[in-house]
């Protein structure tokens, strides 16, 4: 063989290349998630060239008007027709803009707002050395009960950089569940992914636990990223492409264009169902479904509590967002494959999440267990495969993600000389010594339990009637039983607060400023407002429900 002809083998002549087309940006569709990232940029300038006494208003100033400004955009964007007959694949093919996006985005941007809020509380804690201080670590990078975290506090020094943190992770959450290939999916996934990391690490009160939670979080996390990217190559190596919507041919076999290339891959159903399998694995650690939920109570539980309600709302909202993607636009193809994967997993994880729940003694960690078995109620809607499964997720997301802001909010009220009171037996009696917030707090319970006149109810409903609909009745029979078991331990906790004598120990209910009580009314008035007239905002999540391709 000649060295001409061995040369040949790997050359082949192409037309010189003369000018490459510059990118095109839709930035009016892509207004949200700018902005947001555009907040976050300004957020890192602020802490390097603004004095220290002034940061924690200019960051939250920042903060609030991006999150305003975006979901104003989103809303914008929504009644200008992108959501039902405008929805279009925008950024060169990398991000839908199309009704289930914007509905999420709006989701994940309300939920950040009333975040931020608990983010900003300062008056829970006595005040230190004449200073008001919040959930945050005053100097982050000094070690557990050392001098240099004694002299932070002592000059009263506070975390600002939680706020552009914050902004961050709602970037990748707004790009996640837009996400229209697999490139831009896995991106997103870890933006968001590491501000969350570095917030579960900087409690004030118990950080050692805090910061244990962060590593737990992260090297689990980091597995599931590794499983995602591996799910990802495989996908790439059956479809030659990263686009969801050439994915999605090639496995229907409705692909043009068949290169000998891909002639040779597509015929090979282990790279697609392994693939497919990774992939979905990654996006079920994120949403804490069973058996991929085991850094769930100890994160929940040793996060700072204001971070435990916006990472348990907006990861949850972003990752079934992305997941309902995946299933519907990518692989319905292979619906006969993921389904029954999924029933399991379902079943596993509402039964798992009720039943482990009760054995629970700190309300934190009841708490990320209940948001288990919520993710198995969820994953019931997105097992239907109709279009009322969609918006029945997409309710039941909206619906669930106030309730618990609203929850954990509640939570952070009652301390004691420790911090926060979690366990369970200091909650004794705390309806006689406040009756106010033991109420709210009951209220959220009952949401969660899915009690008719609040909003649980009326997400349940939607997506087990969806479910059925969609020939999974077992999988709803299922779901009231393991409803049946969690309302038990809600209900123990309202008798518990109501019915028992009060411990001259126990510990008291701080008076919170504005922030927080703005944060626990809205998700008070979401909770009733979705129980006693859901029917628009049903309609508006059943109006969001069709994917663009």
């Amino acid at each position: 063989m000649s060295a001409s002809a061995v040369h040949s083998l790997w050359t082949t002549a192409a037309e010189p290349i003369t000018k490459i087309d510059a990118p095109e940006f839709e930035y009016g569709q892509l207004a949200p998630t700018l902005i947001v990232v555009g907040a976050a940029i300004v957020g890192i300038l602020v802490e390097a060239f603004v004095p220290r006494k002034s940061r924690y208003y200019v960051q939250m100033f920042v903060s609030v008007v991006a999150l305003a400004a975006a979901f104003a955009a989103v809303v914008a964007l929504a009644a200008d027709g992108y959501g039902t007959t405008k929805a279009r694949i925008a950024a060169m093919g990398a991000i839908a803009v199309d009704g289930p996006a914007l509905f999420l985005q709006g989701t994940i941007l309300l939920a950040a707002l009333v975040g931020l809020f608990t983010f900003a509380e300062r008056r829970l804690d006595p005040v230190a050395h004449g200073n008001r201080v919040d959930s945050f670590a005053a100097q982050a990078a000094s070690v557990p009960g050392s001098e240099s975290e004694k002299a932070a506090v002592k000059a009263g020094f506070t975390t600002t950089e939680v706020f552009p943190l914050l902004m961050f992770a709602v970037a990748g959450m707004l790009i996640f569940p837009a996400a229209n290939d697999l490139l831009t999916l896995f991106v997103a996934l870890e933006v968001f992914s590491l501000p969350l990391y570095l917030l579960c690490a900087l409690a004030r009160r118990k950080r050692l636990m805090s910061q244990e939670a962060a590593v737990k979080y992260f090297l689990l996390g980091a597995f599931a990223s590794a499983f995602t990217l591996f799910g990802i190559a495989l996908l790439y190596g059956y479809a030659g492409s990263m686009s969801y919507a050439t994915i999605a041919q090639v496995v229907d076999g409705t692909v043009q264009d068949v290169n000998p290339a891909l002639a040779d891959t597509m015929g090979n159903d282990a790279l697609l169902l392994v693939g497919a399998a990774l992939l979905v694995m990654g996006l079920l650690f994120k949403v804490g479904a069973v058996p991929f939920h085991m850094w769930t109570p100890d994160v929940y539980q040793g996060a700072p509590t204001p971070v435990t309600g916006f990472m348990a709302a907006a990861t949850k909202v972003a990752a079934f967002g992305a997941l309902l993607r995946l299933l519907y636009v990518v692989l319905p193809g292979l619906r006969w494959d993921w389904r029954p994967v999924m029933w399991a997993v379902a079943i596993v994880t509402m039964l798992g999440g009720a039943i482990v729940a009760i054995t629970q003694t700190d309300i934190k960690r009841l708490l990320a267990y209940s948001s288990i078995a919520h993710a198995g109620f969820i994953l019931a809607g997105v097992i239907a495969t109709t279009p009322d499964g969609v918006s029945s997720v997409l309710f039941y997301l909206a619906a669930y993600s106030f309730v618990t802001i609203g929850a954990f909010a509640v939570v952070t009220l009652v301390r004691d000389a420790g911090g926060e009171a979690t366990h369970l037996s200091k909650w004794a009696g705390l309806g006689r010594r406040s009756p106010l917030v033991a109420a709210v707090f009951a209220v959220f319970l009952l949401a969660f339990a899915g009690i008719p006149l609040t909003s649980g109810f009326s997400g349940k409903f939607a997506v087990f009637k969806a479910a059925a609909e969609g020939g999974a009745a077992p999988l709803v029979v299922i779901g009231v039983i393991s409803s049946a078991i969690a309302a038990f331990f809600y209900i123990r906790v309202i008798v518990l607060m109501f019915f028992s004598e009060p411990r001259p120990e126990g510990p008291t209910v701080a008076v919170p400023s504005p922030l927080t009580m703005t944060a626990i009314g809205v998700g008070v008035a979401v909770t009733l407002v979705l129980g006693v007239a859901p029917q628009y905002f049903l309609d508006l999540a059943g109006q969001a429900g069709v994917f663009v391709r």
